[in-house]
């Protein structure tokens, strides 16, 4: 029978899998965008649309929420903790919104994900994003788990295993955009 020791660190070893294999992906991607960059008619000139701006500062914000809620599950202020989720969820909520602005913004400007209209640097672009929001999709699905585990009295200071690997996910999630949004910002 496994230990509480043992279930521990199978779990965090699951996740630590599961964000090493999203990351590989994440480069492959960036690899490939390195590569087209020496196209023909890869677009030098392109300007970041200003709601990325706000995603970004969106999802840093989320992250310093979610990290408040498992400071104070680890303290027993169950009531702060709530908060702290709700408003990482709101955080999330808003990050999608803006996102979408962005994409507004790059149709705007001329660009489309497929057709005519559309350029080898935008596809890309739309690829990185909308594969971003599939696995913040999970990390929000995560974050209603622990929201209705929270309410049901499941974490306390001596359990919160699930709070901790719900944490984690969310930095990778977070750290997973700001490479993201950096690398294509300074990457022409």
């Amino acid at each position: 029978m496994m230990t509480e020791l043992q279930n521990r660190r199978t779990k965090k070893m699951m996740l630590w899998f599961g964000m090493i294999s999203m990351a590989m992906t994440f480069a492959g991607l960036t690899s490939a965008y390195v590569v087209s960059s020496t196209r023909a008619d890869w677009i030098t000139d392109f300007n970041m649309p200003e709601p990325f701006y706000y995603s970004t500062l969106l999802i840093l914000l989320s992250s310093g929420t979610f990290f408040w809620a498992e400071r104070a599950i680890k303290s027993n202020m169950l009531s702060q903790a709530k908060l702290g989720v709700w408003g990482t969820l709101v955080l999330a909520l808003l990050f999608i919104y803006t996102q979408f602005q962005g994409f507004q913004a790059i149709i705007d400007q001329g660009y489309y994900f497929t057709g005519a209209e559309s350029t080898i640097t935008t596809s890309f672009l739309y690829v990185l994003v909308l594969l971003h929001l599939t696995h913040l999709t999970a990390g929000i699905l995560v974050l209603l788990i622990v929201l209705i585990r929270l309410y049901r009295g499941a974490y306390t200071a001596e359990k919160s295993l699930g709070m901790e690997l719900a944490v984690l996910f969310w930095h990778f999630l977070d750290f997973l955009w700001l490479y993201l949004f950096c690398f294509v910002l300074f990457y022409r």
